[in-house]
């Protein structure tokens, strides 16, 4: 199966709150490796960018009311990514996102396999930063391009942060996360490559002693 690495920008945190798209980027990724195909495009979301969004992207809203709708593009979107896994960070915040411009375009919600990175580096290094400047910094990855939150720039390194994290070395093996952490996915189908140790209870009660220990060490020194 082909595979999608994806990431949107929005004019904000969350959709209760009427936040929308401005950019989609896909990079298509075939046995690991990227192909030529990719889907890029702007949007204008009708509404205002939030300051901190602004901050964090740099599309301001002249910029923005001259590119397309999503409904110009949704159909061209669906079929870039038809019948394909998805690979995205945090997938919660862009599949929230991208089902409510595909229900204010009356489509249906995303269906695909997803495979959320943010949960794959939560589970191989419990307790570490996770974020995708972290995981980076922890293989190694070139990210100095990233003075501003760009889709294709985080789709790139995200396709490097995800070959490692699934660590093609090993053999691999298919499980599905609890039902806790996939209740946000609704119908799509969230999909791990890899078992993972979970750390036993001594450990947990170890590692709980070093922290504590140290943060009374950096408190008092």
């Amino acid at each position: 199966m082909k595979e999608v690495v994806l990431d949107t920008e929005t004019t904000g945190l969350s959709v209760k709150d009427g936040h929308r798209i401005v950019e989609i980027g896909c990079i298509e990724i075939e046995n690991l490796i990227p192909t030529k195909n990719k889907f890029h495009c702007y949007l204008n979301p009708q509404r205002k960018v939030s300051e901190k969004a602004l901050e964090i992207h740099g599309y301001d809203d002249e910029f923005l009311s001259k590119q397309k709708k999503f409904n110009e593009i949704g159909d061209e979107f669906l079929e870039f990514i038809k019948d394909k896994r998805l690979v995205i960070h945090n997938a919660e915040f862009d599949l929230a996102h991208l089902n409510n411009e595909l229900k204010l375009f009356g489509k249906d919600k995303i269906n695909n396999e997803i495979v959320d990175t943010l949960f794959l580096a939560r589970d191989k290094f419990p307790g570490s930063p996770a974020s995708l400047d972290a995981l980076c910094k922890r293989y190694r990855i070139d990210n100095s391009q990233r003075t501003q939150h760009t889709a294709l720039i985080d789709c790139d390194l995200l396709a490097k942060v995800y070959v490692n994290l699934i660590d093609q070395k090993e053999p691999t093996l298919d499980f599905q996360i609890n039902n806790k952490d996939k209740e946000f996915t609704n119908n799509s189908k969230v999909v791990y490559f890899k078992g993972v140790i979970k750390p036993s209870a001594e450990e947990l009660k170890n590692h709980k002693e070093y922290l504590k220990q140290n943060l009374k060490k950096n408190f008092f020194n």
